[in-house]
């Protein structure tokens, strides 16, 4: 078991099955040492959770839960690109979060945080990166919350 699959299951978290990409779009690409994941919804189970917009339905707190599993989403995700070795992960580059929020709202960092601290809490100090939080008018399916990442990844040792 690799060091970050133990961590894993150290916290409890069992990675969310992912779905096929929903549109005329990859889930994920691998370009040299970076791998950009698509956006990523509160997607559990095939369902869509936290439907709604945050400060009016969605609590600021439950934006935060859904950035988490959009989070977990990403982890899946990126766990497939690599073939389940998630050891291979050197770095989180980049976090953006868009949270679905009125014009007035501004606790969008803080919803984020829900992604950002996820993946410290499973990458260490690899799971640091840099983020943009941004506000949205709607997103996707009409979830709260939609989140994409940059990962620099080592290269596939069976590949040599």
């Amino acid at each position: 078991m690799g060091v970050v699959a133990a961590r894993l299951s150290e916290l409890g978290i069992v990675l969310p099955t992912i779905a096929p990409a929903s549109g005329n779009y990859i889930p994920h690409r691998l370009v040299g040492s970076l791998l950009f994941v698509s956006g990523q919804i509160p997607r559990i189970d095939g369902v869509e959770h936290y439907v709604g917009v945050v400060g009016q339905g969605i609590s600021p707190e439950d934006g935060y839960k859904a950035a988490r599993f959009c989070a977990l989403n990403i982890v899946a995700r990126v766990n497939a690109a690599l073939d389940g070795d998630l050891d291979r992960v050197n770095a989180c580059v980049q976090l953006r979060g868009f949270v679905n929020a009125p014009a007035d709202f501004t606790g969008h960092p803080a919803v984020i945080d829900g992604a950002s601290d996820c993946l410290v809490e499973i990458f260490g100090d690899k799971g640091r990166h840099v983020r943009t939080a941004l506000g949205a008018g709607s997103l996707p399916r009409g979830s709260s919350v939609e989140v994409d990442a940059i990962f620099e990844v080592a290269p596939n040792p069976d590949s040599k």
